[in-house]
């Protein structure tokens, strides 16, 4: 009797936890191991814009230079893309099967999936680029300012896609949203590309080629508008609203926010 009376604050053995307490103590440390793991699933879907960088420049190479073998390369390279998205996807599965995220980390999840779906969109564009060079033959009919209002085209998608990293990284909503004035580029150079493309004269190789260039310009646009949805994504990640940047389907005009908006998560 007298041991059992000196059990607890006062002496000997202390008294056992309530019932649940050991499942709470033990939350703060498996939060941690899901911010950790988000941590990186986060990185790695951004690290995957850094292989759409290397597609695109490699693409380009061999548009300006007509180098087939460089085209397959991009070709086969695909399957890093793919398998970055795969390995992105499959993650996050899996951290929603061991946790139930709210608040930001359901918005951060939900931002993810959709972020690396446009970057596997992006190589896919760039898959199509490359697919197309081949087809003109080894010494085409080209056109010098076609080739040359492509490449601004390239140089104005890549910026994209390295800003859409960096303000996803550094959850920066006006950079996001200044992907609208770069793009409004892009597709500025996309019809002067395609009135060019026609204006190219009736000789049927040239004509032929000025068609697969249309088709070059439209490609690099939509990897453009890809950049701008993963911005949209970094807009819905800060404020829990997701609103669209601008409307493609009108002929790129910026839409009026509070039209838009609308909650989509916590």
């Amino acid at each position: 009797m007298s041991s059992a009376r000196s059990s607890g604050p006062g002496g000997g053995a202390p008294a056992p936890p309530p019932p649940g307490r050991a499942l709470r103590d033990g939350l703060p440390q498996g939060r941690a191991q899901f911010q950790q793991q988000l941590a990186q699933l986060e990185a790695s879907a951004l690290g995957g814009l850094d292989l759409i960088v290397e597609q695109l420049d490699r693409v380009l190479e061999s548009l300006t230079h007509q180098d087939v073998e460089l085209a397959q390369m991009v070709i086969d390279d695909d399957d890093r893309v793919d398998g970055r998205y795969l390995e992105v996807h499959q993650g996050i599965l899996s951290l929603l099967a061991l946790q139930a995220p709210v608040a930001g980390d359901l918005r951060l999840v939900a931002a993810l999936l959709h972020t690396i779906k446009h970057i596997e969109r992006m190589g896919d564009q760039c898959v199509n680029i490359a697919k197309l060079i081949p087809l003109s033959g080894h010494e085409p009919p080209v056109r010098r300012e076609v080739l040359e209002a492509l490449a601004k085209m390239g140089a104005s998608a890549r910026s994209e896609v390295m800003q859409c990293k960096a303000a996803f990284a550094g959850r920066a909503v006006d950079l996001a949203e200044d992907l609208v004035r770069q793009d409004r580029d892009i597709n500025r150079l996309n019809r002067e590309i395609f009135r060019m493309a026609i204006e190219v004269g009736d000789d049927p190789d040239t004509r032929e080629w000025a068609m697969h260039m249309i088709l070059v310009a439209r490609a690099l646009e939509r990897i453009g508008d890809n950049a701008v949805d993963i911005g949209e994504q970094v807009a819905f990640v800060v404020t829990g609203l997701f609103r669209e940047f601008s409307d493609s389907s009108h002929g790129g005009g910026e839409r009026d926010p509070s039209l838009r908006s609308r909650p989509e998560g916590p």
